[in-house]
Protein backbone atom coordinates (compact mmCIF):
# COMPACT_ATOMS: atom_id res chain seq x y z
CA UNK A 1 0.00 0.00 0.00
CA UNK A 2 1.43 2.99 -0.98
CA UNK A 3 1.78 6.03 1.91
CA UNK A 4 -0.43 8.88 1.67
CA UNK A 5 0.89 11.98 0.29
CA UNK A 6 -0.65 13.67 3.27
CA UNK A 7 0.68 12.62 6.08
CA UNK A 8 2.54 15.12 8.66
CA UNK A 9 6.19 15.03 8.54
CA UNK A 10 7.91 13.35 11.32
CA UNK A 11 9.51 16.53 12.99
CA UNK A 12 13.55 16.20 13.41
CA UNK A 13 14.93 17.65 16.37
CA UNK A 14 16.94 20.96 16.16
CA UNK A 15 20.30 21.09 15.52
CA UNK A 16 22.35 22.71 18.10
CA UNK A 17 24.28 26.17 16.66
CA UNK A 18 28.12 25.33 15.28
CA UNK A 19 29.08 26.93 18.46
CA UNK A 20 27.07 24.93 20.67
CA UNK A 21 28.29 21.95 19.30
CA UNK A 22 31.97 22.92 19.03
CA UNK A 23 32.22 23.49 23.19
CA UNK A 24 29.90 20.34 23.34
CA UNK A 25 33.13 18.55 21.50
CA UNK A 26 35.71 20.79 23.41
CA UNK A 27 34.47 19.88 26.55
CA UNK A 28 33.94 16.22 25.73
CA UNK A 29 37.55 16.23 24.78
CA UNK A 30 39.05 17.69 28.44
CA UNK A 31 36.10 15.40 30.34
CA UNK A 32 38.55 12.54 28.38
CA UNK A 33 41.73 14.12 29.21
CA UNK A 34 40.76 14.78 32.99
CA UNK A 35 39.76 10.91 33.29
CA UNK A 36 42.98 9.70 31.47
CA UNK A 37 45.28 11.75 33.78
CA UNK A 38 44.00 9.94 36.67
CA UNK A 39 43.44 6.50 35.63
CA UNK A 40 47.52 6.55 34.14
CA UNK A 41 48.49 7.79 37.12
CA UNK A 42 46.66 5.18 39.26
CA UNK A 43 46.68 2.03 37.47
CA UNK A 44 49.69 2.76 35.08
CA UNK A 45 49.97 3.22 31.15
CA UNK A 46 49.50 -0.34 30.16
CA UNK A 47 46.83 -1.49 32.39
CA UNK A 48 44.43 1.61 31.40
CA UNK A 49 42.09 0.39 29.05
CA UNK A 50 40.05 3.05 26.27
CA UNK A 51 36.84 1.71 28.42
CA UNK A 52 37.96 2.58 31.68
CA UNK A 53 38.77 6.70 30.60
CA UNK A 54 35.58 6.53 28.47
CA UNK A 55 33.90 5.39 31.43
CA UNK A 56 35.66 7.70 34.21
CA UNK A 57 34.65 10.41 31.92
CA UNK A 58 31.32 9.42 31.63
CA UNK A 59 31.56 9.37 27.56
CA UNK A 60 30.91 6.26 25.17
CA UNK A 61 34.22 4.08 23.32
CA UNK A 62 32.85 6.25 20.52
CA UNK A 63 33.46 9.23 21.96
CA UNK A 64 36.71 7.99 23.15
CA UNK A 65 37.99 7.40 19.16
CA UNK A 66 36.70 10.61 18.10
CA UNK A 67 39.02 12.31 19.47
CA UNK A 68 41.81 10.10 20.32
CA UNK A 69 43.26 7.27 17.83
CA UNK A 70 44.47 5.55 20.82
CA UNK A 71 46.05 5.68 24.39
CA UNK A 72 49.29 7.22 23.01
CA UNK A 73 47.04 10.18 21.30
CA UNK A 74 45.77 10.86 24.85
CA UNK A 75 48.78 11.17 26.67
CA UNK A 76 50.06 13.43 24.08
CA UNK A 77 47.15 15.14 24.07
CA UNK A 78 48.12 15.69 27.71
CA UNK A 79 51.43 16.52 27.02
CA UNK A 80 50.55 19.44 25.23
CA UNK A 81 47.98 20.82 27.14
CA UNK A 82 50.72 21.09 30.55
CA UNK A 83 53.07 22.21 28.05
CA UNK A 84 50.68 25.28 26.81
CA UNK A 85 50.40 25.81 30.52
CA UNK A 86 53.39 25.45 31.19
CA UNK A 87 54.55 28.32 28.39
CA UNK A 88 51.69 30.71 29.64
CA UNK A 89 53.00 30.79 33.07
CA UNK A 90 56.67 30.73 32.08
CA UNK A 91 55.98 34.20 29.44
CA UNK A 92 55.13 36.72 32.42
CA UNK A 93 57.99 35.48 34.36
CA UNK A 94 61.16 35.46 31.42
CA UNK A 95 59.65 38.63 29.82
CA UNK A 96 61.01 40.31 33.55
CA UNK A 97 63.83 38.05 33.50
CA UNK A 98 66.57 40.48 32.00
CA UNK A 99 69.64 38.44 32.44
CA UNK A 100 71.01 35.17 32.48
CA UNK A 101 70.87 34.58 35.87
CA UNK A 102 67.09 35.56 36.48
CA UNK A 103 66.14 33.50 33.69
CA UNK A 104 68.33 30.91 35.45
CA UNK A 105 66.29 31.65 38.60
CA UNK A 106 62.92 31.81 36.57
CA UNK A 107 62.89 28.41 35.44
CA UNK A 108 64.02 26.93 38.53
CA UNK A 109 61.34 27.93 40.18
CA UNK A 110 58.56 27.22 37.45
CA UNK A 111 60.00 23.52 37.70
CA UNK A 112 59.84 23.60 41.41
CA UNK A 113 56.07 24.24 41.06
CA UNK A 114 55.94 21.27 38.23
CA UNK A 115 57.61 19.05 40.38
CA UNK A 116 55.23 19.50 43.07
CA UNK A 117 52.07 18.48 40.67
CA UNK A 118 52.64 14.67 41.64
CA UNK A 119 50.10 13.02 39.17
CA UNK A 120 51.74 14.97 36.54
CA UNK A 121 55.50 13.60 37.26
CA UNK A 122 53.21 10.12 37.58
CA UNK A 123 51.86 10.34 34.58
CA UNK A 124 55.58 11.34 32.81
CA UNK A 125 57.48 8.77 34.13
CA UNK A 126 54.94 6.18 33.47
CA UNK A 127 54.45 6.57 30.02
CA UNK A 128 58.26 6.34 29.89
CA UNK A 129 58.81 3.34 31.59
CA UNK A 130 56.08 2.38 29.23
CA UNK A 131 58.11 3.12 26.51
CA UNK A 132 60.92 1.58 27.70
CA UNK A 133 58.96 -1.84 28.28
CA UNK A 134 57.78 -1.72 24.59
CA UNK A 135 61.02 -1.80 22.62
CA UNK A 136 59.84 -1.48 19.18
CA UNK A 137 57.52 1.57 20.32
CA UNK A 138 60.88 3.62 21.63
CA UNK A 139 62.01 5.27 19.07
CA UNK A 140 59.21 6.27 17.47
CA UNK A 141 57.65 7.55 21.16
CA UNK A 142 61.13 9.19 21.84
CA UNK A 143 60.76 11.39 18.93
CA UNK A 144 57.48 12.00 18.85
CA UNK A 145 57.84 13.29 22.89
CA UNK A 146 61.03 15.29 21.38
CA UNK A 147 59.31 16.47 18.36
CA UNK A 148 56.52 18.41 20.51
CA UNK A 149 58.50 19.63 23.43
CA UNK A 150 60.65 21.33 20.50
CA UNK A 151 57.22 22.86 18.96
CA UNK A 152 55.90 23.99 22.15
CA UNK A 153 58.98 25.82 22.70
CA UNK A 154 58.83 27.59 18.85
CA UNK A 155 56.89 30.12 20.53
CA UNK A 156 57.93 33.70 22.03
CA UNK A 157 59.52 31.71 24.86
CA UNK A 158 62.47 31.45 22.10
CA UNK A 159 63.08 35.31 22.10
CA UNK A 160 62.77 34.95 25.72
CA UNK A 161 65.23 32.22 26.31
CA UNK A 162 68.38 33.48 24.12
CA UNK A 163 70.79 30.30 25.57
CA UNK A 164 67.90 27.95 23.46
CA UNK A 165 67.24 29.82 20.91
CA UNK A 166 70.76 30.51 19.58
CA UNK A 167 71.10 26.54 19.76
CA UNK A 168 71.19 24.20 16.95
CA UNK A 169 67.97 21.47 16.52
CA UNK A 170 70.26 19.09 18.12
CA UNK A 171 71.68 20.90 20.71
CA UNK A 172 67.95 22.01 21.25
CA UNK A 173 67.01 18.38 22.11
CA UNK A 174 69.88 17.65 24.40
CA UNK A 175 69.19 20.64 26.27
CA UNK A 176 65.88 19.82 26.73
CA UNK A 177 66.36 15.86 27.46
CA UNK A 178 68.66 17.74 30.18
CA UNK A 179 65.99 19.68 31.51
CA UNK A 180 63.89 16.61 31.83
CA UNK A 181 66.57 14.75 33.24
CA UNK A 182 67.03 17.13 35.74
CA UNK A 183 62.87 17.50 36.64
CA UNK A 184 62.44 13.95 36.67
CA UNK A 185 65.38 13.02 38.67
CA UNK A 186 64.61 15.15 41.71
CA UNK A 187 60.50 14.66 41.34
CA UNK A 188 61.25 11.10 41.34
CA UNK A 189 63.34 11.10 44.77
CA UNK A 190 61.30 13.68 46.00
CA UNK A 191 58.15 11.90 45.87
CA UNK A 192 59.97 8.54 47.17
CA UNK A 193 61.37 9.93 49.87
CA UNK A 194 59.49 13.00 50.91
CA UNK A 195 61.02 15.56 53.09
CA UNK A 196 64.34 14.36 52.53
CA UNK A 197 65.18 17.59 50.79
CA UNK A 198 63.88 21.23 51.64
CA UNK A 199 62.59 23.56 48.57
CA UNK A 200 65.66 25.31 49.35
CA UNK A 201 67.75 22.69 48.01
CA UNK A 202 65.87 21.31 45.21
CA UNK A 203 65.93 24.95 43.98
CA UNK A 204 70.02 25.03 44.51
CA UNK A 205 70.36 21.70 42.76
CA UNK A 206 67.61 23.11 39.79
CA UNK A 207 69.95 26.27 39.42
CA UNK A 208 73.01 24.49 39.43
CA UNK A 209 72.06 22.23 36.63
CA UNK A 210 70.28 24.81 34.38
CA UNK A 211 73.47 26.68 34.47
CA UNK A 212 74.73 23.77 32.54
CA UNK A 213 72.26 22.63 30.42
CA UNK A 214 71.98 26.38 28.89
CA UNK A 215 75.85 26.50 28.57
CA UNK A 216 76.45 28.97 30.93
CA UNK A 217 79.59 29.19 33.29
CA UNK A 218 79.68 27.69 37.00
CA UNK A 219 79.19 29.88 39.41
CA UNK A 220 82.16 30.65 41.60
CA UNK A 221 81.63 29.31 45.22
Amino acid sequence: MQASKNLPAVPRAPRAPAGKRQERAILTRKLLTDAARRIFARCGFDLTRVEDIAAAAGKTRGAFYANFRDKEDVFFAIFEEDKSRDIEEMTPRLSEALTPEDRVEALACHLLEVMRDHARMQLALEFKQYAIRHKRKQKRLADLYSAMRERCMETNLDCLLPEFARASAAERRTQSAQIGAILEGVALNCMFDEGALSDEQVLQFLRTNLRVAMGLPSQAC
